[in-house]
């Protein structure tokens, strides 16, 4: 028997999976949840085989949720917006369902879960990496603080470091492990806001309050809060172009 859990802040679209899921007698649903918090804890409570996951809940995103479970299970992504599934998740995913979906498609979807069933979580790794999924994080960052789940405005963002397969999220009183590339938040974070300095640190501008030369090709970025960051030669050219100087 194989455990689904269904996640979505819509009853009318758990209601059609759920009644979609009754004509596979080895499915048995575990959960029904309307938020990303209530996911990730009947996820953690039932280990489930399968989950049925919209994408923008009230909270936190459904993508926001996978990068919080240390081992996410298989996904099959349901969702109203097709910028969010077709170009983003074909390649990466189980499956997406753009609502509606007929029962169909929903077969479709069960079929190919049924092929990948004991693969390679490779898959969810390659997905969670994936920038163009995360607009959200334009504007925030979600990360786990022990048992807890912390949402970090980017603006309270005042640089982020590489920290071997970790980054380090430095905020004005502490800092926060996330298990990303300096790579991914590059593309995701706002550009005109945030700038990669240096191949171990990304600055952002607004707390940028001079930029101090040691040496002949030699920089630094002083931060409002004293703090020293590198900047490399060719980081100091296109950051003169930036700022316009």
């Amino acid at each position: 028997m194989h455990k689904v859990i269904i996640i979505d802040d819509e009853p009318l679209a758990r209601m059609v999976v759920l009644e979609y899921l009754n004509q596979f007698p080895d499915f048995t649903v575990v959960a029904e949840c309307d938020d990303g918090f209530q996911g990730m804890k009947a996820i953690q409570q039932h280990q489930p085989s399968l989950i049925f996951l919209d994408i923008q809940m009230p909270k936190i995103t459904g993508f926001e949720m996978l990068e919080l479970l240390d081992t996410p299970p298989a996904v099959i992504f349901t969702t109203a917006f097709d910028e969010y599934a077709i170009k983003a998740f074909e390649a990466n995913s189980i499956d997406y369902l753009l609502k509606p979906f007929s029962k169909d498609r929903f077969d479709q979807a069960i079929e190919k879960w049924r092929k990948q069933y004991r693969a390679d979580d490779k898959k969810i790794d390659q997905l969670l990496e994936n920038p163009s999924k995360q607009s959200e994080e334009k504007n925030r960052i979600v990360v786990k603080n022990g048992a807890d789940i912390k949402i970090i405005p980017s603006k309270e963002i005042h640089y982020i470091e590489a920290y071997d397969d970790y980054v380090k999220i430095f905020t004005a009183d502490s800092y926060y492990l996330k298990k990303k590339t300096m790579n991914y938040f590059e593309q995701t974070l706002d550009p005109a806001v945030f700038y990669r300095t240096h191949r171990s640190f990304i600055v952002n501008l607004e707390q940028l309050t001079k930029i101090e030369q040691l040496e002949k090709n030699t920089y630094l970025t002083i931060l409002k809060n004293g703090k020293k960051i590198p900047l490399s030669r060719s980081g100091y050219v296109k950051l003169k172009e930036l700022l316009g100087l």
